[in-house]
């Protein structure tokens, strides 16, 4: 700050020494070319008042500079310590008001970054946290599984109930590993989905391929009204992974015997699915909760799952423009209906 001090001092006192040796040449030469002493006092006071008015709006623009230079160190100062944002000038269209314009719009940016950078760390925190807590229990059974092998004689046949056992954790464990997977590539933008007009007769046809054998073991009857005509802009793999999700939740929560109905219908703006089952249906105060990562039901612990179905599903649609709505009663099944885009 000093040497801008000094270098404004010196250009001032450079000024005003060229200036007077301007205008005592210009007096000197007008004095020699008239002999008249009047015309020289007439100049020499124009010159004092010139002197005046420049020494005046010199010392009024040096205040000014300074003002600004330490208001603008200022607010450099709290916007690297993130204490406060910029304080907003509405003055004429000047340059101080254009840098302090700017120094706003670049503290509402680094104040972005800042949040979206903090935001991540705490996801990832608790994506680490949801990990951990969601592989402890399969890594304690396969390690009961394998001391128990080791250690303990038994006959055949229960040791091969012991493999099956380790089998059905190491199953558990790596369907596990691969929805933390697609969980963290579609939260972290790794994949892009990539939406195209094409049936979606087809994508739904993906969806229940992967769940009529589990239904016909439990005698499920499944249903479709899906007009072959009906196209929209969607990315066909993720949709049918979020169809599935949602159909599979409906097979395992129906008991055997019990229906799922599932109906398209195609609106102006949107396309709706409706998945409707006869299961045992979901309370009004936890249907919030549902889409929630790892949310399962306590009575529903006995039920094959680690509980990211659903939030994968809303993840996909929100994703493409699209959100999901649950009605359901208790006892009297559930209804989730899938609104997409159709453009």
């Amino acid at each position: 700050m000093n040497g801008s001090k000094l270098s404004i001092n010196r250009i001032c006192a450079v000024g005003a020494a060229f200036l007077g040796l301007l205008s005592t040449a210009t007096v000197t030469a007008a004095f020699l070319f008239t002999r008249n002493p009047a015309i020289v006092w007439l100049g020499l006071l124009f010159i004092l008042l010139v002197f005046i008015c420049a020494a005046l709006f010199m010392i009024f623009l040096r205040r000014k500079l300074v003002l600004f230079l330490d208001r603008l160190c200022e607010t450099i100062d709290n916007m690297l310590d993130g204490a406060s944002a910029p304080p907003q000038v509405y003055e004429e269209e000047n340059l101080f008001y254009k840098i302090n314009h700017r120094l706003v719009r670049l503290y509402e940016v680094m104040r972005e970054n800042r949040e979206s950078v903090a935001k991540e760390r705490a996801d990832l925190q608790k994506l680490i946290s949801d990990i951990s807590h969601q592989v402890k229990t399969p890594i304690s059974n396969l390690k009961m599984v394998n001391a128990t092998l080791l250690e303990q004689p038994m006959p055949e046949e229960k040791r091969r109930e012991f493999f099956q056992a380790s089998s059905s954790q190491l199953e558990k464990l790596d369907f596990l590993m691969q929805a933390m997977i697609k969980t963290s590539r579609l939260e972290t933008g790794v994949i892009s989905l990539n939406r195209k007009i094409q049936p979606l007769y087809d994508t739904l046809a993906a969806a229940l391929g992967g769940i009529l054998l589990n239904a016909e073991r439990k005698n499920i009857h499944v249903s479709v009204d899906c007009p072959a005509g009906i196209v929209l802009a969607h990315d066909r793999k993720w949709t049918s992974e979020a169809l599935f999700n949602i159909l599979d939740n409906a097979v395992k929560y129906t008991p055997a015997g019990g229906n799922i109905q599932v109906s398209v219908q195609s609106w102006e703006f949107y396309v709706k699915i409706n998945i409707t089952d006869s299961g045992k249906g979901i309370a009004e105060g936890r249907q919030g909760m549902i889409f929630k990562r790892f949310y399962r039901e306590e009575e529903v612990h006995d039920i094959e799952g680690i509980g990211i179905g659903l939030y994968l599903a809303r993840e996909i649609v929100t994703m493409q423009g699209g959100y999901i709505k649950v009605a359901s009663t208790v006892g009297c099944g559930s209804t989730f209906s899938i609104f997409l885009p159709r453009g």
